[in-house]
């Protein structure tokens, strides 16, 4: 399972999240508490809002904590909104195009959790796809494609609704492949100007999400696990939830997969 932290708010830098705090995401790298693999050494990557609509990006396969560059970016880079990610590879190898965030436009996604039987229904996932969208596929992961598969589905105009119906399409798959679905998915994504993040299991065992208030009044972090031990500033995020970080802060609603028939 992988570790991954996002952040809405005043501008601040990355190194806030990255690399300052106390359980940092570097430092989630190699000793993560909260999942089941302690090392998330098979790559990392950072996707950050500035001046332009789509996102800068910066992915390497090498372990966080050894990359120099990563620490030094970080203290550089100053962001009202970034995904930062650290991976421990379940489907695709090491390589850099495996690595997260994801971007397409001005969208960033990255994802921690699997698809149980992903090789087999991985053709289907990708004969989803448009031809222009199957196209920028340049990885093997099934969170790339789970990414282009909402985008497909009509992520700019609805988000969460476009997750939902490519949940929900998974999961149709498998069945349809006479084999129990099981989608494990704790998600954040974002346009550039509101962070969205998604957890949800079929099995109903997720992957962790915590929130705490960070960076102004409106301002918050989205994090596989707290960066510090003030248990009190962490929210944990249920099973079955939708986030949503904008303007006008935090809000957080119930999510499940549905449209099946629409999307299929």
């Amino acid at each position: 399972m992988c570790r991954w932290a996002a952040y809405r708010g005043n501008p601040l830098y990355l190194e806030e999240l990255v690399s300052s705090p106390a359980h940092s995401l570097i430092e989630q790298s190699h000793c993560a508490s909260r999942a089941k693999t302690a090392t998330n050494g098979d790559g990392f990557g950072i996707a950050w809002y500035g001046d332009h609509p789509e996102p800068g990006r910066y992915r390497d396969i090498l372990p966080a904590w050894s990359d120099c560059n990563l620490r030094s970016l970080a203290r550089q880079i100053k962001s009202p909104l970034f995904l930062a990610h650290v991976r421990a590879a379940t489907n695709g190898g090491t390589r850099r195009d495996n690595c997260h965030p994801f971007v397409h436009g001005r969208w960033s996604f990255m994802h921690n959790g699997q698809i149980a039987g992903f090789d087999r229904i991985r053709r289907r996932m990708e004969a989803s796809l448009s031809d222009a969208l199957f196209n920028t596929r340049t990885g093997t992961t099934d969170s790339e494609l789970l990414f282009l598969m909402a985008l497909e589905m009509g992520l700019a105009e609805d988000p969460l609704g476009a997750m939902a119906r490519t949940i929900a399409v998974v999961e149709q798959l498998s069945l349809d492949q006479q084999f129990d679905p099981l989608v494990r998915f704790t998600a954040a994504f974002s346009d550039g100007d509101t962070l969205y993040a998604v957890r949800y299991a079929t099995d109903h065992r997720p992957p962790t999400l915590y929130a705490a208030p960070m960076g102004g009044r409106t301002g918050h972090c989205l994090v596989s696990e707290p960066l510090n031990d003030d248990v009190d500033a962490w929210m944990e995020i249920p099973d079955g939830s939708a986030v949503t970080v904008s303007e006008a802060g935090m809000s957080t609603v119930g999510f499940a997969p549905h449209g099946l028939a629409e999307a299929a």
